[in-house]
């Protein structure tokens, strides 16, 4: 176990009433498809939170209080035009991203805005030294966001407007995006593909989601060239690929890069129970993620690391994964014993496969390429 840290834990009851509406997956009724809640609801964040509660550990957190994120950190990534529409439909009855999937309902442009601002909090209490690292439990989550458009669930970039913050307003300059949602992390990728300060490494099920992006090739752009790498693992994969991945590719990239700030996309959703994926991660695979991002950051930016939860949707299983991460990074564990991974734990899923080396030696290829100081 980890020496005891002073963790931050951001968390709103309002980001449980951001309502998704009933859809089958992503696509609305037809005659032949009954609604049924949206896979991206509010159960898997409550429950989340309510684990935290009534395990103790939220007791030994440091609670920050969010708040509204202001139109200029906002506009610092997004179109004015489309923060405008958001805030529009919001205000009536509801509405979409823009992508067609990406349904909300009334008042859910104003809880992203807490998601955003709360996000941007975490942040500044990590960088004033107020607590050593900080978990934001957001909703809506934010990795598929573009300046334009919401996309897969996501309407606000969280993590891109934190960043902007701490660049605009902090001084800070070099910052490294870690992203292991089993969906590809598009949006950062489009706001930062011409951006050499900021490094962007998303680990995701190839071919998945988005099902355009996310490929070894998209290296990042013009100044940006080789600050952006994808790690498009096969499915299937469970805590040996992932852990080869963080090892041979997230590792050596984040010291060659020597960012001063580490934010991570924290997505549950490559867990053995997800409906919206087909990996093989328990929670002692996340707590393992979260280890090895904690030891990094303690050797490269003085221990400064924000977690930001985006997917994950499997409301049984997220609550055990969240707290396993944030027991990792506040060094207190619990008595809370996941019953599924116990089941889980010699599973053949978690052996490091061929096809799995294959795809993590084509990544570390891309370290090379990664821009220097």
């Amino acid at each position: 176990m980890t020496a005891s840290r002073r963790t931050g834990y951001m968390w709103h009851e309002r980001f449980g009433w951001h309502d998704t509406g009933h859809t089958a997956a992503i696509w609305p009724p037809n005659p032949m498809v009954q609604p049924i809640q949206a896979f991206e609801n509010a159960e898997t964040k409550t429950r989340m939170a309510s684990l935290i509660e009534v395990s103790g550990l939220g007791d030994e957190l440091t609670r920050i209080r969010p708040r509204v994120a202001t139109d200029a950190e906002l506009e610092r990534v997004h179109d004015r035009d489309y923060l405008d529409r958001l805030e529009r439909e919001s205000g009536h009855i509801g509405g979409e991203g823009g992508d067609g999937e990406t349904i909300f309902g009334a008042g859910s442009y104003d809880i992203a805005r807490i998601a955003a601002g709360g996000l941007i909090e975490c942040v500044d209490a990590v960088l004033d030294g107020t607590v050593d690292n900080a978990y934001a439990l957001v909703r809506p989550p934010g990795h598929h966001a573009e300046p334009d458009r919401g996309r897969g669930y996501c309407l606000l970039a969280n993590v891109p407007i934190a960043i902007e913050h701490a660049r605009a307003e902090r001084g800070i300059t070099r910052v490294a995006i870690v992203d292991y949602d089993v969906h590809h992390g598009n949006g950062a990728q489009r706001i930062y593909w011409d951006d050499p300060a900021v490094l962007h490494i998303s680990l995701h099920q190839d071919r998945l989601f988005p099902v355009e992006s996310g490929d070894r090739e998209e290296n990042g752009g013009g100044a940006g060239e080789g600050a952006n790498i994808n790690i498009p693992l096969p499915s299937g994969s469970g805590h040996g690929a992932y852990f080869d991945a963080f090892d041979r590719v997230v590792a050596p990239a984040l010291r060659k890069f020597q960012p001063e700030l580490i934010m991570v996309s924290s997505g549950f959703d490559p867990s053995m129970l997800d409906p919206l994926g087909c990996m093989s991660v328990t929670s002692e695979g996340f707590r393992g993620f979260a280890k090895k991002l904690l030891a990094l950051a303690d050797e490269l930016t003085e221990g400064r690391i924000v977690f930001s939860h985006e997917g994950g949707y499997s409301a049984v299983y997220v609550p055990f994964c969240g707290l396993a991460v944030i027991e990792e990074m506040s060094g207190h564990r619990t008595a809370v014993d996941d019953a599924f991974e116990e089941g889980w734990r010699e599973n053949p899923a978690h052996i490091l496969r061929d096809e799995q080396r294959d795809a993590v030696d084509l990544a570390a290829a891309l370290v090379e390429r990664v821009p220097t100081p």
